[in-house]
């Protein structure tokens, strides 16, 4: 068997969600809420297996359609944020950003465990879930994986990660 490592890309017309969002910077600036027809596209390198495999596309594809369907048609909203508050008032969750307030139905929301939904976070989150997604299957973790996010047309953002440093970089 060759030593060589190989790279299996999978980037689908269905691996793409829309959801809205807004984020903090430079401290004291919040954007306008707005949303995107993000897309995702997830590389894994590693040697052939036994059947000349690096991975196997169609379960790369689900694993990450699964993933993908939970953000789509929804509010995406960061749960580490030093600058955004979020919290419940009945089916609602509210979201402060100093003097700014705006209010969502819970389930039309995804609280994502990040400081702010930045497409380089959401492409970490996805990256993260994946490899959770792949361990709970059973199946051997990649060498190296990849996980790119677009959020407009040319404006990718990618996450990245090898079993030698065991973290998304």
């Amino acid at each position: 068997m060759s030593a060589n490592l190989y790279t299996v890309r999978v980037t689908k017309d269905d691996l793409v969600f829309s959801a809205g969002h807004f984020i903090t910077f430079n401290g004291d600036i919040c954007e306008r809420i707005h949303g995107h027809n993000w897309r995702v596209a997830v590389e894994v390198d590693g040697p052939l297996d036994d059947n000349h495999y690096v991975f196997d596309f169609i379960a790369l594809r689900d694993l990450t359609k699964a993933l993908v369907l939970e953000l789509d048609h929804r509010m995406l909203l960061p749960d580490r944020s030093p600058f955004i508050t979020v919290s419940e008032d009945g089916p609602n969750l509210i979201c402060h950003y100093q003097d700014r307030y705006w209010s969502f139905p819970r389930d039309e929301c995804v609280l994502l465990p990040v400081p702010n939904t930045t497409t380089e976070l959401i492409a970490d989150y996805l990256g993260v879930r994946l490899r959770e997604a792949l361990t709970a299957r059973g199946l051997t973790l990649p060498v190296a994986m990849r996980v790119s996010v677009e959020e407009n047309f040319g404006q990718w953002a990618t996450a990245h990660w090898s079993r030698s440093d065991e973290s998304i970089v």
